[in-house]
């Protein structure tokens, strides 16, 4: 089984998201299915059967969970030095063409979430960073054509 690298951080939240679907969603689930089925006909009863579709969804994801957690290794951050870009730096970058600067910090495929800057480790971006200095442009295939960006700070905290 091929481990897949995280942030402490990451894993803590979907620990936490594992926990509140066993602890509260499945026992609301269990109550809607009872609470259905004292109406009558479950062929032609849609709470019913959209608590089933529910209880489906959430032991699916449930089980993607309890897969991701078991192939995590994590990778603290804050133990990570120097100026080449890793897995769990903080990068600062600034688009030559457009002198936007922008901040992001590389982490696992399953953490990922680009409006709070965290950016997939398996993104063009991040597999263009990983390797590169402070000072270096990277070249990233975009829809539009090309991007060129310099990193401007990398930081492991």
């Amino acid at each position: 089984m091929q481990k897949v690298p995280m942030t402490a951080t990451g894993l803590q939240r979907l620990e936490d998201e594992l926990r509140r679907l066993k602890s509260e969603e499945r026992p609301a689930i269990i109550r809607a299915i009872a609470e259905a089925r004292e109406h009558g006909d479950l062929s032609e009863n849609a709470e019913y059967h959209a608590a089933r579709e529910r209880q489906s969804f959430v032991e699916g994801r449930v089980l993607e969970l309890e897969e991701i957690i078991s192939t995590a290794e994590v990778i603290d951050p804050s133990t990570l030095s120097g100026d080449q870009v890793k897995f769990g730096a903080r990068v600062k970058l600034v688009d030559e063409e457009t002198d936007k600067e922008a901040s992001y910090q590389i982490v696992g495929v399953h953490e990922a979430d680009i409006k709070q800057g965290l950016l997939s480790v398996s993104s063009p971006l991040a597999k263009s960073l990983i390797g590169k200095s402070i000072g270096d442009t990277v070249s990233v295939p975009a829809p539009g054509g090309d991007r060129t960006y310099e990193i401007l700070s990398v930081i492991y905290a």
